[in-house]
């Protein structure tokens, strides 16, 4: 069986309405390292992370930790907006958040497909470096919970996943905290 860590990046410098790829703060990068402390005694592991600029600063502490490069892949990215100015984008996902993957676009059931396919092809134990929602798809997709929102994964907080049988399956949520999203 293959044993997924997923991590959210640390707090970023900016929020999702008001920049469209920012790095981590002073707060985030003391998580990062946080977490990569925490981590150290599992690796050193694959890492992959989104292409987002946030989640390979974090990752950027357990590459120096192992002395191993993660790998970015797309499709743990971060959910795809529909739209592009960043007070509309951030009114768009506060919308998007409540509702159920069924009340939703197409095209956003295809990307929490791509993220639940992606993690569900892994075959060795790896750390993933990802976002709020994509770690939401592949909790969701685990406890067959249908909901966007299914729990509020704190920044850099570790969810593990086990993957057997191409399904996912939950062993253990990471913290939570009422972090704002936007």
């Amino acid at each position: 069986m293959t044993r997924l860590h997923l991590v959210r990046h640390g707090r970023a410098a900016a929020g999702w309405g008001s920049h469209l790829d920012p790095g981590l703060d002073d707060v985030g990068r003391t998580q990062a390292e946080a977490m990569a402390q925490a981590l150290a005694p599992n690796g050193p592991l694959p890492l992959l992370v989104s292409p987002m600029r946030r989640t390979r600063e974090t990752a950027a502490a357990l590459e120096r930790q192992w002395r191993v490069a993660a790998r970015i892949e797309p499709r743990v990215g971060e959910i795809p907006s529909p739209v592009e100015d960043l007070a509309a984008r951030a009114h768009w996902l506060s919308r998007v958040m409540p509702c159920g993957w069924a009340e939703l676009d197409p095209s956003l059931q295809r990307w929490r497909d791509d993220v639940i396919f992606a993690l569900a092809a892994i075959s060795e134990d790896t750390v993933v470096v990802s976002h709020f929602v994509a770690i939401n798809v592949a909790v969701g997709a685990a406890l067959d919970d249908p909901r966007v929102t299914c729990f509020r994964p704190d920044y850099c907080s570790r969810t593990m996943l086990e993957v057997s049988d191409g399904k996912l399956i939950l062993v253990e949520r990471g913290s939570e905290a009422a972090t704002e999203v936007l």
